[in-house]
């Protein structure tokens, strides 16, 4: 047998095997789509959620707001679980080490 011929007879039968799996596919009808229950936990006397979206919403005001400032540093704190103020202290309060400075200009 030619090869042209069998690869011809491949690519035929392949052709028909996938529109066959389409029909049958579209034959069947769509199993129903599931809704999954969407259960939205809202925390009870809580005013945190509403004041971080206070804060959202107030934009660039926000970062001037100490009392922005006061819920963003409780939501780091509930997120991370730490309880001590250092673990939010900002790198500019603090000068860098010699060696990274030294490191940073390229000097070594």
């Amino acid at each position: 047998m030619d090869t042209k011929l069998l690869a011809r007879i491949g690519a035929a039968v392949f052709v028909g095997l996938a529109i066959a799996t389409t029909i049958v596919q579209l034959r069947e009808e769509p199993a129903p789509v599931r809704q999954a229950d969407r259960r939205i936990w809202v925390p009870d006397g809580d005013p945190l959620p509403a004041q971080l979206r206070a804060c959202a919403q107030m934009g660039e005001l926000a970062l001037s707001s100490p009392d922005c400032l006061a819920a963003w540093a409780e939501k780091r704190r509930r997120f991370f679980g730490v309880d001590h103020p250092e673990a939010y202290s900002g790198i500019g309060d603090r000068a860098l080490p010699e060696s990274f400075s030294r490191e940073a200009r390229g000097e070594n």
